[in-house]
């Protein structure tokens, strides 16, 4: 738990004290690769923090499978529909790795942050951070270079090979398992 306390503070920039009492509110769980914490349609408030391994929010559309975004150690994750709004979920969140994730209710969550200032601003941290991401990706996702994406993506996150299957890195780009092929292919000449 100390090394997690640690990503927690360098990723939000926690005090280790608010860090530890983020986490006594938390139950840590364990997911084996390919069980999912939240299928598309089902409903689910719960916040969750991934302690470790690899995580995968996608959607079905038309029979397609597209990804919508990774998740590794320290990031956050939950159904935004089924925290914000109580609704069924739109996305899947799914384990690509076995994996633990500590998880804390809406409700407790909710109290947790309206117990002090200090409390509060925890949450907020942790959802800036969330936006952020989001909004990084955004960019760079709309980079007119699929290859340039792809290295970006390995460079930050170099264990997504070892754990992803290729369908769904090429879906979470943006191109086609065979475009992905293709620029593994190219890249592998280079070297």
């Amino acid at each position: 738990m100390k090394a997690f306390i640690e990503i927690l503070r360098e990723k939000y920039g926690l005090a280790q004290p608010e860090a530890e009492k983020l986490l006594e509110q938390m139950e840590l769980l364990t997911y084996r690769k390919g069980e999912h914490i939240v299928r598309e349609g089902e409903r689910n408030s719960s916040f969750y923090l991934v302690a470790d391994g690899i995580w995968r929010g996608h959607y079905l559309r038309d029979g397609v499978d597209i990804s919508l975004w990774f998740a590794f150690q320290g990031d956050s994750i939950f159904s935004s529909w089924g925290y914000v709004a109580g609704l069924p979920s739109l996305v899947s969140l799914e384990a690509m790795s076995d994996s633990r994730v500590y998880r804390i209710s809406k409700s407790k969550l909710e109290t947790f942050f309206s117990s002090s200032v200090l409390f509060a601003n925890i949450g907020r941290i942790i959802f800036e951070r969330q936006f952020l991401d989001m909004e990084n990706w955004m960019i760079n996702g709309g980079a007119a270079q699929a290859k340039q994406r792809y290295l970006t993506l390995l460079e930050q996150n170099p264990e997504l090979l070892q754990h992803v299957p290729l369908k769904h890195i090429a879906s979470y780009l943006f191109i086609t398992p065979q475009s992905l092929s293709r620029i593994r292919a190219e890249l592998s000449k280079k070297k």
